[in-house]
């Protein structure tokens, strides 16, 4: 990686205290960011930003409450300056929550879900936006979506509340994209398949699912993703390399939107074959 892509640049990561979030912070470290890591956990804040360094600053708060991304905009800008950019990770599943197939989903789990992954994106971007049109300046911002959003995989991906929500964040990037473009804002979403996270803990420790990955996501070998598979992206639509990009989904599913998937046969149960 090219070690000064985001030289000076101030940017605020929303889910940046672990996960795919904070991989992402020390990639932007790496390349000469500054930036500002927000999550609910106080002591992973900063545990977060003992590990990032002294061009590092930590929020503690929860995303669905518009009050923390300004709290965490404001910080940047007293710490470091202007803002260039924000990745807004945070999210999450809504199983435990009732979230599940359409015939099975709860009130609670749609509206919860719905709260966790595309309210908080909605705030989140909203408030860069209006600090972008206040400074002038133009600015970037990436959101995180989900192959889900429009590959789905329903016998072991059923929660159609957090697949809506995800179509719904793209819905809302290309039309933030089209408006604010004469602006010189930019608004692109990243969109993974499975990767190795906590968040995806249930999964990956499932035989059946991890079988079922080995031929969805066929390129290297196989594999379930990771954290640093997606890093690269994010610097890139956070830097100038990308300044003609808007409105864009980037999927880093290691191939899994174009392939069949297989499942376990009923030989591979008897025989305990993976």
């Amino acid at each position: 990686m090219n070690t000064d892509r985001l030289q000076g640049k101030v940017i605020v990561i929303v889910g940046g205290t672990a996960g795919l979030g904070l991989s992402a912070a020390h990639a932007c470290v790496r390349a000469g960011a500054h930036v500002v890591v927000v999550g609910r956990d106080d002591s992973k804040c900063t545990a977060a930003v003992t590990a990032l360094g002294s061009c590092a600053r930590g929020v503690e708060g929860d995303a669905r409450n518009p009050q923390t991304v300004d709290r965490a905009i404001r910080t940047a800008l007293t710490e470091f300056g202007p803002l260039d950019g924000l990745y807004h990770v945070a999210g999450g599943s809504g199983r435990r929550l009732g979230d599940g197939p359409l015939d099975q989903l709860s009130d609670q789990g749609w509206d919860q879900t719905l709260r966790l992954n595309l309210d908080s994106v909605f705030y989140s971007n909203r408030a860069a936006i209006q600090q972008f049109l206040r400074q002038g300046s133009g600015g970037s911002v990436v959101n995180m979506a989900s192959v889900l959003a429009d590959s789905p995989s329903p016998r072991f991906f059923a929660t159609h509340a957090y697949a809506t929500s995800k179509a719904a964040t793209i819905g809302m990037a290309r039309a933030a994209a089209a408006h604010y473009a004469p602006q010189n804002i930019r608004v692109n979403v990243i969109a993974p398949a499975l990767v190795d996270t906590p968040m995806a803990r249930r999964a990956s420790n499932d035989p059946d699912i991890r079988h079922y990955v080995a031929s969805k996501q066929p390129l290297d070998g196989g594999r379930i993703g990771l954290p640093a598979d997606v890093d690269e992206a994010v610097v890139y639509f956070l830097s100038d390399d990308s300044r003609f990009v808007t409105g864009q989904v980037l999927r880093i599913d290691g191939g899994w939107s174009l392939t069949d998937g297989q499942y376990r046969t009923p030989a591979d149960e008897a025989t305990g074959s993976t």
